[in-house]
């Protein structure tokens, strides 16, 4: 009954290490995830780095020299207007995360698009593992185009373009909460699977509606989730896939209403759920 939920880890496996790197990617793998969710933003220069933010947050950056980043300044180191080289500079992994206290610390930089995908294909590749799944998130809103990030057909040029290169295409859904970007994909590149991204008190009719098309997922917050969502997803053949989930209890209450996914911040723990109810 659950092995059909599409166990996905959120920016890794944010509740165990440094969120949105590669190594948080590869023990996610390790621990048994289907899909791999993470973040892109993008740099002036058209380089697409895994990141939430488009810039370095205090939560998890220190400066190049270890020098604190509060939250009061952190909008200053904006990868918009950065060179790789000065990203690469920055580390999000030895930083304590007020809100992850399991988090392991290690010394680690934000990778690039690219950089990411090459090194889990080749882990899954050495390691005779079944292919991984990416869900891949365009940090865009309008009010930031031209300052933290590309304008917006410029952007999902640039991240569209590089799965393509990257040949994940067919293991790769993008995700955005941005309607805009979510129809021009649509239009432009047909053959990517879209993920209708929701955080309002819309409902779902007016939510889809307002896109204009039926997404291969629609993912609101757990909370949003309702029985009569589900069966719409079913009725639709769209997917129901919730996020961030990381409580046993809701978890319990995700599988039970029957979604097609979870996202979580602790796929350990959503596994051994999974398991022990298959049991």
């Amino acid at each position: 009954m659950y092995t059909k939920i599409d166990i996905q880890g959120h920016r890794g496996c944010r509740g165990l290490m440094p969120e949105n790197t590669i190594p948080a990617f590869l023990h996610a793998i390790d621990l048994g995830v289907h899909t791999l969710e993470l973040d892109v933003v993008a740099t002036k220069e058209g380089v697409v780095i895994v990141s939430h933010e488009p810039f370095f947050n205090h939560e998890i950056a220190s400066g190049p020299k270890g020098e604190e980043i509060t939250k009061e300044n952190e909008k200053n180191y904006n990868m918009y207007n950065m060179s790789i080289d000065e990203i690469k500079s920055m580390d999000v992994g030895k930083k304590l995360h007020p809100r992850f206290p399991l988090q392991k610390k290690i010394g680690v930089v934000k990778p690039t698009l690219g950089e990411m995908v090459i090194s889990v294909e080749t882990y899954v590749e050495t390691n005779n593992l079944t292919g991984i799944n990416y869900n891949i998130e365009i940090k865009r809103e309008p009010q930031n185009d031209d300052v933290f990030h590309p304008k917006m057909q410029m952007f999902a040029d640039l991240v569209c373009e590089e799965l393509r290169s990257l040949k994940i295409l067919e293991r790769t859904t993008v995700q955005c909460f941005d309607v805009e970007t979510l129809k021009y994909i649509h239009e432009k590149y047909a053959e990517i699977d879209l993920v209708y991204l929701v955080l309002d008190t819309n409902t779902f009719n007016e939510n889809i509606s307002n896109l204009g098309f039926i997404p291969a997922v629609y993912s609101p917050h757990f909370k949003l989730v309702t029985p009569e969502l589900v069966e719409y997803g079913n009725l639709k053949q769209m997917k129901i896939i919730p996020w961030t989930v990381n409580e046993e209890e809701d978890i319990h209450a995700m599988i039970n209403l029957n979604v097609d996914g979870i996202i979580s911040d602790y796929p350990d723990k959503l596994i051994e759920i999974i398991e022990s109810k298959e049991m």
